[in-house]
């Protein structure tokens, strides 16, 4: 019995000291020594004989295809000694483990891949790489891909997406998690370096200069400096106050003054806000700790409800001053003005927050 042990796979690995014990999801390396009907046989020198083949096999017969006799593929062991005494192994799943390898060599090299379009939905585009599907969210499209709906309709957004599928894009992997199947991806940092010739050198940091909108995104809006350059406001500075939704201050076609604020990687970014006085500046000394007053709800968020005491200085009221979210929201309507007690007031920080006056 124990020599009929030496003879399986497993047994040849024991009797070999000087060799390392394979284990179970390692990749490893054999020479195809036959394929018969729905069996691949590859010789894993010296570990023994492994074999491809049930749904191993029919998930990776494309791949077997343009196998031949003698070829060296690379396999995932799925089964040290199945009940024949062969190596069970995968392609399928070494082809995904070597891609996301790949992926993570990508990351860290900043390589460029070129990935063409396989589906559009309401938050980006999906993409099919080396066998693993990933996204490309709207928001990593450049600004020639960004779909530009005004209304901001998603059955408008994804339309304008849907133009794209069956392109090939230039992206940069963003961020992968082999365990969960994410693979996420960016076409901006590729286009951001081929751009970077395309910003003419008469621009520079600290101009102000009047342009058009040329387009409205979530995140903010495109100014035209001159055919073929643009720009982006982003949301946050366009105005000190809270900013939910671009398309209520502007429209496509508006002429705006802005101030370019930053110009790395052939992007150009502006401000608005930083054209008018910072409201911060103006209320020191007009307020301090224990004050009562009077302010707007202007948004709801997880953390409680933000409110404006002036234009542009708002602060926060924190949700554990009540039950739940939904008492919250119930007792400090959107729109609405209350009584706040200032419990924390910091203008060169820009932080403040507030109790709420029963």
């Amino acid at each position: 019995m124990e020599n009929e042990n030496l003879n399986t796979p497993l047994g040849k690995i024991l009797s070999q000291e000087e060799h390392v014990t394979p284990e179970v999801g390692e990749l490893i390396e054999g020479n195809v020594i036959s394929i018969q009907g729905t069996q691949v046989f590859v010789d894993l020198h010296p570990h023994g004989t492994g074999i491809i083949y049930g749904k191993e096999y029919l998930t990776a017969r494309d791949m077997i295809r343009a196998l031949n006799a003698g070829d060296t593929i690379k396999a995932k062991i799925v089964e040290l000694e199945n009940e024949d005494g062969y190596i069970e192994l995968s392609l399928k799943e070494a082809k995904q483990a070597l891609a996301w390898g790949e992926a993570e060599e990508a990351i860290k090299e900043g390589t460029t891949l070129e990935i063409i379009v396989k589906e559009a939905n309401k938050g980006g585009l999906m993409l099919d790489w080396n066998g693993i599907s990933g996204f490309l969210p709207a928001s990593q499209l450049n600004a020639e891909h960004y779909p530009r709906v005004e209304s901001g309709d998603k059955d408008a957004i994804v339309n304008q997406l849907k133009k794209l599928v069956g392109q090939k894009l230039s992206v940069n992997v963003l961020s992968l998690n082999p365990k969960e199947g994410k693979l996420i991806f960016s076409e901006k940092g590729e286009k951001a370096g081929s751009r970077e010739k395309s910003v003419p050198s008469k621009y520079s940091v600290g101009d102000v200069l009047e342009c058009e909108v040329t387009g409205i995104v979530d995140f903010g809006i495109f100014l035209k400096l001159e055919e073929g350059v643009e720009g982006l406001v982003h949301i946050s500075e366009l105005d000190w106050s809270l900013v939910d939704n671009p398309r209520t201050l502007y429209k496509v076609g508006d002429t705006v003054k802005a101030k370019i604020i930053e110009i790395k990687d052939g992007k150009i970014s502006f401000s608005i806000k930083t054209l008018t006085e910072n409201p911060w500046t103006t209320v020191e000394g007009k307020y301090t700790v224990g004050d009562t007053v009077n302010g707007a709800v202007i948004k709801h968020n997880k953390h409680g409800a933000l409110v404006s005491i002036e234009q542009g200085v708002a602060g926060l009221v924190h949700i554990s001053e009540f039950e739940s979210e939904k008492d919250l929201k119930s007792t400090l309507g959107l729109g609405q003005s209350y009584e706040f007690t200032i419990t924390t007031f910091d203008p060169k920080d820009e932080k403040l927050t507030l109790s709420f006056t029963q």
